[in-house]
């Protein structure tokens, strides 16, 4: 029989503590940064959530199962703050700092990551940030919790890991950039990116999709390269990316002299439910990990190009990146009547597609 802990033990682990009766729920406002749908959910009715996920798919099936959620929760003075991490270890130091200063004085603060993902120094971080920390081991996680007592906390470095959620400037090579910590290749360009964007053809024109755009580099490229594109529309499912990626776009935009910049429309959108469509061009550098520990998975790559492939006219084209291992040109030649490998270099390739079959 499948176990669900195989698919997220830290979401499993959170809530252990709270089974045994080591810990009790409050029956006061709970807030749950980093929230996914599970088990727990059936308890959710006995109680007043605020749930916090950025992450699309996963808001939208907690939004399906009725947990109140939004990308971004404001506000403080939470009995019990409930934390599941990222695998970054800046963007997780700003959500630890969050929820000890979202949690009233005496409440409690629960946070669990799996043993691969960084337990150790995620304790080692909240230890730092809050005094001494509570911890069992449970479905091979770490599940964290301490009582706020204000005297422990340290109040600079608290605002430190604040301020690592903001979009922030990044210098890479000679250009400066928006960005913020978690997102994918928030400090550098990545390898992928810059060379599909060495090959997209001067010649784009007309509409084009980005998908999963993050921070909006490939849209920047599009807007500089192709004189001839009119529309760019960039879907990105992690809402932490889209004011950044707007910030460089508008920067990009404004230096585009002597000739009408593309209008420019930044979506919150999971590309793998489906795209729009009527456009003539989709780039895109899919992801290839997902879940909780990174894993490998072709076949959120594959669910980018069928979408790509239903949103394109009938003569538009994909222009799409890779690692040279992950089977996509098999799809490929499923979906659009012509598939031509570009250029293969440092461990990835570069295809473009066109055609879309009806």
């Amino acid at each position: 029989m499948h176990s669900p802990a195989a698919d997220d033990p830290a979401l499993l682990a959170l809530f252990w503590p709270f089974q045994t009766g080591e810990l009790t729920l409050a029956e006061d406002p709970v807030l749950f940064l980093g929230a996914r749908p599970g088990p727990w959910t059936a308890i959710h009715r006995q109680h007043a959530w605020q749930c916090e996920q950025p992450h699309r798919p996963l808001y939208e099936a907690l939004q399906a199962q009725r947990i109140p959620v939004g990308d971004e929760v404001s506000g403080g003075d939470f009995p019990v703050t409930l934390l599941l991490p990222t695998r970054q270890r800046d963007e997780s130091r700003a959500l630890l700092a969050r929820a000890v200063s979202a949690t009233r004085a005496g409440g409690l603060v629960v946070a669990a990551a799996a043993n691969r993902d960084g337990a150790r120094s995620l304790q080692a971080d909240l230890e730092a940030l809050a005094g001494p920390v509570h911890s069992l081991s449970k479905h091979k996680c770490r599940v964290l919790w301490i009582h706020v007592e204000p005297a422990r906390i340290n109040a600079e470095l608290c605002e430190q890991w604040l301020a690592l959620a903001q979009v922030c400037q990044v210098d890479i090579g000679q250009e400066t950039f928006w960005s913020r910590p978690g997102l994918f290749a928030w400090d550098r360009v990545d390898a992928a990116s810059a060379l599909l964007a060495s090959q997209l053809p001067p010649t784009l024109a007309g509409r084009v999709a980005d998908a999963g755009a993050g921070w909006g580099y490939l849209s920047m490229q599009l807007a500089r390269q192709c004189p001839g594109v009119t529309t760019i529309d960039l879907f990105e499912a992690n809402a932490r990316a889209l004011a950044p990626a707007r910030r460089n776009l508008d920067q990009v935009l404004a230096s585009l002299a002597g000739r009408t910049p593309p209008a420019v429309t930044v979506h919150w959108h999971d590309v793998a439910a489906g795209l729009p469509g009527g456009f003539d061009a989709v780039v895109c550098n899919p992801p290839f990990h997902q879940g909780h520990g990174g894993a490998e998975v072709p076949h959120l790559g594959q669910a980018f190009i069928a979408s790509a492939a239903q949103a394109l006219s009938r003569d538009g084209q994909l222009w799409l990146v890779a690692n040279r291992q992950l089977p996509y040109e098999g799809l490929l030649g499923e979906r659009f009547k012509q598939v031509r490998s570009v250029l293969q270099q440092g461990g990835y390739k570069v295809l473009q597609a066109s055609g879309p079959r009806p």
